[in-house]
């Protein structure tokens, strides 16, 4: 399929001032370093299906990316169109066989995200979860006992993860009835995909009760900028230490449509009429599987547990970061 694209000011602070922070050539040789770094740590006849959020991801590598030198996003100039990127997720495959055990997998990874959200909501309510796919928070939020229903654009994840007897919506946030009010709305490992997230940032305050809780979860890409440098520039010790944490973390060859900062978040949502209540830095869950190498689950698991500590202490230096904001 032929994807459009159109020039785009920075949409946290509009303005258009901006630096480059990679072109079609260097983001080819990201790919051929993506592919190379987990060639060496998959076995061999590893199944295609295996790859997506590897090597492989619904987004493709941009054209060109930038860094604005005013609130520091980093983002695609030019972007795709809306209507493309909301069919892509909507067409998106959603395996039956390995669904299952995605969802038992995530449960156990977002067991962490809904105790974060319980100790900042400080009570148990009601929830609801844009981009809930395969409903691996709603089961870790009702383990803690939060009430959380789902919404998502794609109608074959949500048959699945409504068969485990929660409530999901088909459609998006802005599709979701305003007469209910939430105590909180999350947004895992999505908002960086979102067409506008000013305007999704704008009906979740329309659907939430005063002091309720909007809780992200984004790639930082003011680490991407600085690490993708020191892939391409330093030395040979440092240009591999930088490599894996790009690539462990799902941050080589930047498959997200925005690279927020902390800064640059804390802007947005304020604008939105939240005020922000925590920052916290952290990695991408494990994902190493059975048709990684055993040497490379070891490897994953050393280098995401010193990055953590190192996240924990200064969310500018993490990988990926947490903002949760409450209503004003």
């Amino acid at each position: 399929m032929s994807v459009a694209y159109q020039l785009a000011p920075c949409v946290v602070c509009g303005h258009s001032d901006a630096n480059v922070v990679a072109d079609d050539d260097s983001m080819r040789l990201e790919v051929q370093a993506l592919w190379a770094y987990h060639e060496r740590r998959l076995k061999p006849g590893t199944p295609p299906r295996r790859l997506m959020d590897r090597v492989a991801f619904s987004e493709h590598p941009p054209f060109r990316l930038v860094q604005c030198n005013e609130c520091g996003l980093v983002y695609r100039n030019p972007i795709e169109r809306t209507v493309e990127l909301e069919q892509i997720y909507a067409r998106e495959p959603a395996d039956p066989t390995v669904l299952g055990a995605l969802h038992e997998t995530q449960r156990a990874a977002y067991r962490d995200q809904a105790r974060a959200l319980h100790d900042v909501l400080g009570r148990r309510g009601s929830g609801l979860e844009v981009g809930s796919y395969f409903g691996g928070f709603l089961a870790a939020a009702r383990d803690e006992g939060l009430q959380f229903e789902g919404v998502d654009v794609n109608a074959v994840a949500n048959a699945f993860t409504r068969s485990h007897g929660f409530v999901v919506h088909d459609g998006t946030l802005g599709s979701v009835e305003t007469d209910r009010a939430f105590d909180a709305i999350a947004i895992w490992n999505t908002f960086d995909q979102l067409a506008d997230p000013r305007g999704t940032v704008n009906e979740a305050w329309k659907r939430l009760r005063p002091g309720g809780i909007l809780a992200i979860r984004v790639p930082n890409g003011g680490y991407y900028a600085r690490r993708r440098r020191t892939v391409f520039e330093g030395d040979g010790r440092s240009r591999a230490a930088a490599l894996g944490a790009l690539a462990q973390n799902n941050l080589l060859t930047f498959p997200y449509r925005y690279g927020f900062t902390p800064r640059s978040l804390s802007w947005l949502v304020s604008d939105g009429g939240f005020s922000v209540r925590r920052l916290r830095g952290d990695v991408l869950v494990p994902i190493g599987d059975e048709w990684t190498r055993a040497w490379a689950r070891f490897e994953e698991r050393l280098i995401k547990g010193v990055m953590r500590v190192a996240a924990r202490r200064n969310v500018n230096r993490a990988p990926w970061f947490e903002l949760y904001a409450s209503r004003n």
